[in-house]
């Protein structure tokens, strides 16, 4: 069985930047494959997140009709709701790994779906917070790594 990885909003966001390039080409392989094995998880903030992103801060934003089919296509991928303890948690992680709170609400939600990795540009790439292997899926040699079956 594959590996359950939890999904930063910016992963999604150049998924559906038009402008993102090669960035979006990765984005989206990875997101496709994420879908296909049943393995992607995030959180009600991604999806936050994503809205004011691609509606509001990109050179060619999205419309918010899309944005909002967006977010309901990739609503199953909520498999817990943030509660009082996850912001409690998110906490204790922004001054144990020194991230910024908002982070730290990002690994604390993907604790709590067990998330073995975490798909994100914003953090450092091999990186382990609170257990969870942070990977940048948008760097090139995770993708030849991954064609070639290693990690």
């Amino acid at each position: 069985m594959s590996a359950v990885a939890f999904v930063d909003s910016n992963i999604l966001i150049y998924a559906h930047d038009l402008d993102a390039g090669v960035k979006r080409e990765l984005a989206m392989a990875k997101l496709r494959e994420l879908w296909d094995s049943g393995t992607g998880r995030l959180s009600v903030q991604v999806l936050q997140e994503f809205y004011v992103n691609v509606t509001q801060k990109l050179a060619t934003p999205i419309a918010a009709s899309t944005a909002r089919e967006v977010i309901r296509t990739y609503g199953v991928w909520v498999h817990h709701a943030t509660t009082v303890e996850t912001v409690a948690r998110a906490t204790e992680i922004s001054e144990l790994a020194l991230i910024s709170f908002w982070d730290a609400l990002v690994v604390a939600s993907a604790e709590e779906v067990d998330a073995d990795e975490l798909l994100s540009e914003d953090l450092n790439d091999g990186q382990s917070i609170a257990g969870i292997k942070v990977v940048n899926p948008l760097k090139i040699n995770h993708m030849v790594n991954e064609a070639k079956g290693g990690r």
